[in-house]
């Protein structure tokens, strides 16, 4: 008999490195926008250099120009306006849109270390996200029909966080994406993850009125609550 299928919910979400020796993930803070082919590339990079045992664990924050991204499983029918460049990911998911407002987590970390489970380095991601927004007394909630954060409201839900990954040799690159303040009528060019019926919101739609330097203070202690402990570093160095 197979065994069924946990719900993400249902898992331990927590993801510490195995070994108490593990060096700290480096966590980074691009300083200005960065084009999206240069942040694949130097993702791509450093993934090798982490699996080849060349270089530490790494988060790297970051903000894009307006674009949208194609996942593996994009359905071009659900680009609706390509007013901004498009470009394909290789991520899992579908489309998404990244721009100027919306802080953007690239998660570069070993599961052989830790658990070398990707439904639950999903939920990890997921339980992430919440636990910044509860911080600011928003309520996130994961759906175990569709991967992200949303956010009930009367009569319905809007997606807050997008989530997609990718693995190579079970290091993790690309990420998630968690609406502060972007322009939400940016996402109207695509079909946001494929989901037509829920709507998109961020921290200032909902009437926060935070700024990307104290939801960045609130990711690392979150992170650090799931993933375990962080150090700073200026950029994100190739070895």
């Amino acid at each position: 008999m197979i065994a069924p299928v946990s719900s993400r919910s249902s898992l331990n979400a927590r993801l510490m490195p195995r070994e108490a020796s593990a060096l700290p993930v480096e966590w980074i803070v691009a300083d200005s926008l960065v084009p999206y082919p240069e942040a694949v590339r130097l993702m791509e990079a450093r993934v090798a250099d982490i699996a080849a045992g060349r270089a530490a664990e790494a988060v790297w924050l970051v903000e894009h120009p307006p674009l949208y991204t194609a996942g593996t499983s994009a359905r071009r029918e659900d680009l609706l306006d390509a007013r901004f460049p498009v470009f394909e990911s290789g991520r899992g998911g579908q489309f998404t849109y990244h721009g100027p407002g919306q802080r953007v987590a690239y998660v570069m970390v070993d599961l052989k270390r830790r658990v070398p489970d990707l439904r639950r380095y999903v939920a990890g991601l997921e339980d992430w996200v919440i636990g910044t927004l509860s911080a600011f007394n928003v309520t996130g909630e994961r759906r175990e029909d569709r991967v992200g954060v949303w956010v009930p409201r009367a009569g319905g839900e809007d997606k807050i966080a997008a989530i997609g990954i990718r693995v190579r040799q079970w290091v993790t690159f690309h990420g998630i994406s968690l609406n502060v303040d972007p322009d939400l009528d940016h996402f109207s060019g695509i079909v946001p993850c494929g989901v037509r019926e829920h709507g998109v919101t961020s921290l200032v739609a909902l009437g926060h009125l935070v700024g990307m330097a104290e939801v960045d203070a609130v990711l690392k202690v979150a992170f650090e609550e799931i993933f375990g402990p962080t150090v700073r570093a200026e950029t994100l160095a190739l070895k």
